[in-house]
């Protein structure tokens, strides 16, 4: 798995350089298009440094939200802690349950790591590091977070990627953390469910000397005054967490539709993103780029194609009508 390209989504001045225009809609992530009002952000965030009480405070606000009895770290970005990973443990075999989101594999082997892609939990038994990411992206593949634990006694560390679990928190393996010592670490994004991605704020969830290590990898100051502030806010309000979900499912099930009056089928997602065999992903990406509207294809496959969330009726009605086209 090595040399895998670490392309992304997100990559809007592409779409322009290609196919002109200003109004782009990115539907290329899974990022919320209707953020977490940003609470006000008092002048001591801005220009005084983050103390030890204020990242405590919001190391504690992540744990009560994701459900853990155990320690967190909050980082930069879940993109910060996967490029500290590696890092954490001497290099040996990693095995990353693939197809899934390239930056695993990539950073693994950028340090050394011999890394292989398996394709069900069973087959990643005896590796010194496994990655699992659920659910998954691009295919939105779940694994109850009793077979994560049991995984986590096979191999040297289990690293599970939960960055798009916040719509569907019984998937989570934070409550079961304590009973797993350092043999897990989960990772946890803020800014896809709470539409904050510019923040670059996420966690790390694991054992104490995991968890000390990364803080010792990240340096002092991972997190900036503004994410500490908005991050205990929002991290802390169950209504707007709780209405979030539901507005979500509610659109990934209007998504579903019109892809299906489209003539794509469903291969899988979460309530943050949708991936649809369209039978030629690139000209269906191509096709809706011709309504300044921006998805994600995938090297490995000719077919799939990934859709993030419209955030309002313009742009669930530009999308209907440029699917109502695509088959013309």
């Amino acid at each position: 798995m090595t040399g895998q390209a670490r392309d992304h989504g997100g990559d809007l001045d592409r779409a322009r350089a290609t196919y002109g225009g200003e109004d782009w809609i990115d539907l290329s992530t899974g990022i919320n298009p209707l953020p977490y009002p940003m609470p006000q952000i008092p002048p001591h965030a801005l220009n005084t440094l983050p103390t030890a009480t204020d990242m405590g405070a919001l190391e504690q606000a992540a744990a009560s939200a994701y459900g853990a009895r155990t320690g967190v770290a909050a980082l930069s970005g879940a993109q910060a802690a996967i490029q500290l990973v590696p890092r954490l443990r001497p290099a040996g075999t990693a095995a990353v349950l693939s197809p899934s989101y390239n930056e695993h594999a990539a950073s693994l082997a950028a340090q050394g790591w011999q890394v292989r892609a398996a394709h069900d939990p069973a087959q990643m038994a005896g590796a010194d590091l496994a990655v699992v990411v659920n659910p998954n992206n691009p295919d939105g593949r779940v694994w109850p977070p009793e077979v994560l634990a049991r995984l986590a006694g096979d191999v040297g560390l289990l690293v599970v990627d939960e960055s798009f679990a916040d719509p569907t928190p019984h998937l989570s393996l934070c409550p079961q953390l304590h009973d797993l010592g350092e043999r897990a670490l989960v990772l946890r994004s803020f800014g896809k469910f709470y539409g904050l991605a510019g923040l670059r704020l996420g966690f790390a969830l694991g054992g104490a000397k995991t968890l000390e290590h990364l803080r010792t990898l990240s340096g002092p100051w991972a997190v900036s005054g503004p994410a500490i502030v908005a991050g205990s806010a929002a991290l802390s309000d169950s209504t707007w967490q709780t209405e979030t979900r539901t507005r979500l499912a509610r659109d990934a099930d209007r998504l579903d539709a019109l892809a299906a009056r489209a003539g794509w089928s469903l291969v899988g997602g979460t309530n943050l993103f949708r991936t649809y065999d369209t039978g030629d992903a690139m000209e269906a990406r191509a096709h809706l780029a011709r309504a300044r509207i921006w998805t994600r294809a995938f090297p490995y496959s000719t077919g799939w194609l990934r859709l993030g969330l419209p955030g309002d009726a313009a742009g669930w009605n530009r999308l209907e009508q440029a699917l109502a086209g695509s088959g013309q």
